[in-house]
Parts: structure tokens; sequence; C-alpha cells
């Protein structure tokens, strides 16, 4: 890879002119193409430890790189307060080109960053007690896509789900479906959705309201995540945890390691002495152990299942329950680092220019289940999948379902249907694609041409990134660019017809293939099919 070739080319500049390297030598892609192909800020990061310049020491390694130029480096010039930048010529992108095709979609952007750790991400997790609203949508695109990309990373990954199906809102649940069987009022901060009357209306006589509600949401949340693509290798009860004495031996082992003290006839975590802000009550005075205490008998539940590391994704309104659960994680003898609890904001949807108002207790909310009825299972985990966790999203089902190049789920899907398209018209023309090593790739000089290859040369960084930073959304952002990239390549640039000549017709078919193969995987990372046609 060029990267390589300029890192030893700045490693042995450095050391030429009388610089240690660092362990790590930055390169980046410039935002801007006058910029260059590639850049570095190294002279900038050892300029001051070297006691040099950083624009004189930029300028000695300028030329020392010149007068012994490395592979397909053209130009180097130095920027600004000490930047290299580096002008390279197409044969590098052509080598990128090469690498696609030998690796194709199970290899290319693949890393073993994880080397085998095992990882148990547990996302959604909404409490069963009536089917899932349209925000938690958000949690299964984006947690099943970090799973993607984490095994993409080289982590073994385990999906999973808890019920947290003990305690008052399953006992409100139960009494809203009885009284409305009975035709009487809930009870206050009841359920008073539709869901509950039509849960009401189908329970037999004789059955227990809350076990009934309980099996008809856990229906309805399975049958829906399953319809966007989301499969889980556990889903567990928190009862059950209750039930096996797990939390009773969580509370032994706290106590055991002198983080749990008596007061007010209540038993706290010592969490001020694990690097949280105040004491956590663990079992409240009447004997009842609290949430907290059964979140940290879970956590530790899932290290004894030998995981390495755990990630929680949770919304906002945890927010105040990351520092408590990581002190109670840190008191039973873990790393605080091996458990990752990430927070994301929530969604909200329009319909016709109007919010629609969520809230699963008043009734008035946006079933994720009739979401995927209406855009189907692709428009929706791409939508959700289009920003950041942390920043609040607007689901517009009017923008989401239009047919057009305005929707970028559309823009990214067709882009790959053109490429098939390609194919096709190929086939009908009676035109074989050659082997690779067959065609001459030098004929691939167009900027529209060599902008595809930029995108593929960049998508091993961006997988890496997204895995690095827990951040999905940037591989959709990187399928965006493709996707425009190849709309404008495909206006512009004739892959087949009379006065495209034959060889360049053989070197831009073996371009499109690898730009489909760099929408697959793509594609793939956001658990979003890559359609034929459109």
């Amino acid at each position: 890879m060029v990267k390589d070739v300029l890192d030893g080319a700045l490693r042995d500049a450095l050391m030429a002119v009388g610089v240690h390297p660092p362990m790590d030598i930055p390169l980046t892609r410039p935002d801007h193409r006058d910029h260059g192909d590639w850049s570095t800020s190294v002279a900038l990061a050892v300029a001051k430890g070297a006691g040099r310049n950083p624009r004189q020491l930029a300028e000695a390694l300028r030329d020392a790189i010149t007068a012994a130029a490395p592979m397909h480096v053209t130009r180097t010039e130095v920027a600004g307060p000490g930047f290299l930048n580096f002008w390279l010529d197409p044969a590098w992108l052509h080598d990128i080109l090469r690498l696609v095709v030998a690796d194709r979609e199970r290899l290319y952007a693949s890393h073993d960053l994880g080397q085998g750790q095992r990882v148990n991400v547990e996302f959604v997790s909404a409490n069963p007690t009536g089917p899932l609203h349209v925000g938690a949508g958000r949690w299964a695109a984006y947690g099943d896509s970090l799973c993607l990309i984490l095994q993409r990373c080289g982590y073994v990954v385990h999906r999973e789900y808890i019920y947290n199906d003990r305690g008052l809102q399953m006992s409100l649940l139960g009494k809203s479906i009885a009284a409305c069987k009975q035709g009487t009022e809930p009870p206050p901060d009841g359920y008073q959705g539709e869901y509950i009357a039509e849960w009401a209306a189908s329970m037999p006589d004789g059955e227990n309201p809350t076990e009934w509600g309980y099996a008809q949401a856990r229906g309805e949340i399975s049958k829906a995540l399953e319809a966007m693509g989301v499969h889980y290798d556990t889903w567990f009860s928190e009862r059950d945890l209750v039930d096996s004495g797990a939390v009773q031996a969580a509370l032994d082992d706290l106590v055991q390691y002198g983080a749990v003290y008596e007061k007010d006839g209540a038993q706290w975590l010592k969490a001020t002495g694990y690097g949280h802000g105040k004491d956590e009550v663990l079992v409240k005075g009447d004997g009842e152990p609290t949430y907290l205490l059964g979140d940290i008998a879970y956590h530790r539940d899932k290290f004894a299942r030998g995981f390495d590391r755990l990630i929680d994704i949770w919304g906002a309104d945890h927010h105040g329950h990351v520092g408590r659960v990581k002190a109670g994680v840190r008191a039973l003898g873990h790393d605080p680092e091996e458990l990752e609890i990430l927070i994301g904001q929530l969604v909200t949807v329009q319909r016709g220019g109007q919010v629609v108002r969520m809230g699963k207790r008043s009734g008035t909310f946006v079933e994720l289940s009739d979401i995927l009825d209406e855009v189907g299972p692709d428009v929706a985990r791409l939508t959700f999948l289009l920003q950041s966790i942390t920043t609040r999203q607007t689901f517009d089902l009017e923008k989401v379902v239009s047919q057009s190049m305005e929707n970028p789920v559309f823009y990214i899907q067709y882009a790959h249907a053109r490429i098939a398209s390609i194919g096709r018209k190929a086939a009908d023309q009676g035109v074989i694609r050659r082997k690779l090593t067959d065609v001459d790739l030098s004929v691939l000089v167009h900027e529209r041409e060599l902008d595809l290859l930029r995108s593929l040369a960049d998508l091993p960084g961006v997988v890496l990134d997204a895995c690095v930073t827990r951040a999905p959304h940037k591989v959709t952002t990187w399928s965006q660019e493709l996707a425009g990239r190849l709309h404008g390549f495909y206006h512009d640039c004739r892959v087949l017809g009379e006065g495209v000549d034959p060889e360049l017709t053989q070197a831009r078919l073996w371009l499109v293939e690898a730009t489909r193969t760099g929408l697959a995987i793509g594609l793939g990372l956001l658990g979003v099919s890559a359609p034929e046609s459109m």
C-alpha cells in the first residue's frame, strides 16, 4: 500500500536529517485535492522534541525525499507551518483496484484489530411492556451495524438483549390489561395504548394479565427486530438472573471485596471509592435490591461467560446510570475500560410536516413495525445510520419513501443497481470482461475514474475508524461519497458503445466491478441489501 511506502520514506528522511522517527507517523488524505494525495504533520509533531523549527524541518524532509523519490511520488511540497503534501501518479490508484479485485468482498477493508477478542454487545433491550417504538429502531440499526464492523475488524461478537421483566413496570402492564379487560380505568402511570386494548380483547379468561402481556410484548419485539434483519445470540431475562441467585452472589462478592456498608437499614456501594461521585444504594431498607444491584449482577454474569469486553448501548435518559454501573464493575475487580457504555439521542418522527409524539404509556407512539411495513427494513436501517447517535435525529417519513436522488438511501442503492445494469448491457452487447492481468489500467486517468479509486483507497481506513470510534455513520458517509462519484462517472465516462476504445472499456469494466465491491462492503456493514435493479 502506498501509505506504507510514504511511511517508510518519511522514516528514512527523518533519520537522514538527524531526527528519531516517532512510533506513529501521521498520514492523512487531504480534504482538498489541491493539497495533494497525502499529507503529513510529522514535522510539527517532532520539531519541539528535536529542537528544530517545524517549517525548516519540513523543508529538510522534503529535500531528502525528493533526492530519493519513493515509488509513485511525483511531487512533495511544504505547506503552512510545517505540513508536507505529496502528489502521486495514478498508478498507485491502479494498484488499489488490483487489491480490491484480489481481496473481493470477504477480505478488502478487513482488519485484525480485535485479534479474536470476545465482545458482548447489548442493545435495544426495551422493557417488555409493549411493541417497540420507532426510536428503538435506531438502537437496533446502530447496534447491529456496530457488531458487523467489529466482526470485520477481528472481534468475535455476541449480540444480546436483556428483558427487564420484573418490577413495577411489569406490574403496571398487567394491571393495565386487566383494567381494560374489565372496562375500568388503568392505574395511575399505567399503559393506555391501543395495543393494550388489543391484547386485553384477545386474552382468554383465566390468563394472568402480566404474563399474557409479557408474552405478547416479547413476541412483537422479536418479530420487529427480525424484520429489520437483527438477530440476537442471547435473549436474557432479568427475572431468571434473580431466580438463579446471581444477584445475591454479586452482593456477596461486593461485600467480600469490602465495597459495601450499611446505613439507615440499607446496604450501600462505596461508589466514591471507585471513581463515582456519590455512594449508591444496593439493597433498600425493605430488603428489595435496587436496579443498580441487578445491573451489576448482570454485568458480572457476562464477564463470567468469558467475554473480554462489554459494550452497552443506552438512551440519553440512562446517562446518570453510567458512572454507578462502572463503579460496580470496578468494585468487582474488573478494569472499568472493559465496559463501554455508549449513550445516544432519541428520534423525532415527522409525517406531513407534523411531529409525531411518542410515549408508550399514553399510546401516542409510532410502532417500529409500522415504519418497517411502510418503508422497508433497508430504508429504515440506512436512514437511522445517516447520523451519529450522539445527535438527535428527525425521521421524515415522506422523504425516506421518495424514489429520488434527494433520498440518500435511494441514492446509494441506485449506484449499485447502475453498476449491475452496466454488466447486463455488456452481456447484451457480447462484451466479455478479460482477466485483470490482461487489461491495461494505465488508461484510467479521467478525474472521475481516479475519484472512484480514491474512495476505494479510503475504505480500509474508514472501516477501522468507524470501529475504533464506534461510529457506523462514517461508513454511511463514505458510501454516499462513493455513490456520488459513481453517478458522476456514469454521467461523464461511457463504458460501452461506439467511440469508446475497447481497451478503455475493459479497464472501466474492472473499475465498476471494484466499485461494486466497495459498495457491497459498505452496504453490508450497514446491514442493507445491495440491489441489482431498482
